[in-house]
């Protein structure tokens, strides 16, 4: 699996700086707790086990400052995001720590958790002039992707999210991201996670503020969407009104 990553692809650009060399001591037969740490995060990565019975995850994080780790693709994304981008993981951690002394764990996480685990499984950040951010805001699906295609070469999409950057492995054609429907800075991954974590606050999660993005739809991340046809498939880039993005976060991994 971590030696079949395409680091080249487009939509891990800005991670194979970071996540190269730590998926090759993993193929080589290291875990992964053990290749992540040592890389800079602001946490230490343990094995699951040292997680307590009854324990919140994120909880447990926050207080121990040590990242439960278990020996898969989905995991091993998460380390990533923490090592290269600890500034917005330490605010999402932060705020699930708050919302959790606020409220304790319940069946139903409340609409800022429910952000928050959204965002970090499936979240991206966009750069991108104007006439493109009305478009996909609006689902103008053909003007964002044909008609405006041009202004891709000034726009820049960044995965951020550690369940979409694991299913990305394996790419498919309705893998859509929650775009954060605030405009991100132009810039390397550090100035993106310096800026994420200033703008995710508690009333703007509140709100749910994303834009759903098939992201093999943008240009020059996938071959056939050379061909306009691709956007015909009303499954996947659905017009406004037709399916309203999911509120509702999916349930976290299990926990052992």
């Amino acid at each position: 699996m971590f030696a079949g990553i395409d680091w080249q692809a487009p939509w891990y650009e800005p991670w194979g700086a970071a996540g190269g060399p730590v998926a090759r001591r993993i193929a080589a037969g290291a875990g992964v707790a053990d290749a992540l740490n040592g890389q800079g995060a602001a946490v230490r990565f343990v094995p699951p086990s040292e997680l307590p019975p009854g324990r919140a995850y994120e909880q447990f994080i926050f207080e121990r400052r040590a990242c439960p780790t278990r020996d898969n693709l989905h995991d091993f994304f998460n380390g990533l995001c923490w090592i290269a981008m600890p500034g917005t993981k330490a605010r999402l951690n932060e705020l699930q720590a708050q919302q959790i002394a606020q409220a304790g764990v319940g069946a139903v996480r409340g609409p800022v958790r429910d952000a928050i685990t959204i965002f970090d499984e499936n979240g991206a950040v966009l750069q991108a002039p104007p006439p493109l951010w009305e478009a996909l805001l609006a689902r103008q699906w053909r003007r964002l992707f044909v008609e405006l295609r041009a202004l891709w070469r000034q726009a820049r999409l960044t995965i951020v999210g550690h369940a979409l950057l694991e299913k990305l492995v394996q790419p498919r054609k309705d893998l859509t991201a929650h775009v954060l429907a605030l405009p991100a800075p132009a810039g390397p991954l550090p100035q993106v996670d310096r800026w994420l974590a200033g703008a995710l606050t508690p009333p703007r999660l509140a709100a749910k503020p994303f834009a759903p993005l098939p992201v093999l739809g943008v240009p020059g991340w996938w071959p056939e969407n050379q061909n306009f046809s691709f956007y015909d498939d009303s499954f996947v880039f659905r017009a406004a009104g037709t399916k309203k993005l999911k509120t509702t976060a999916p349930p976290a991994p299990p926990r052992p």
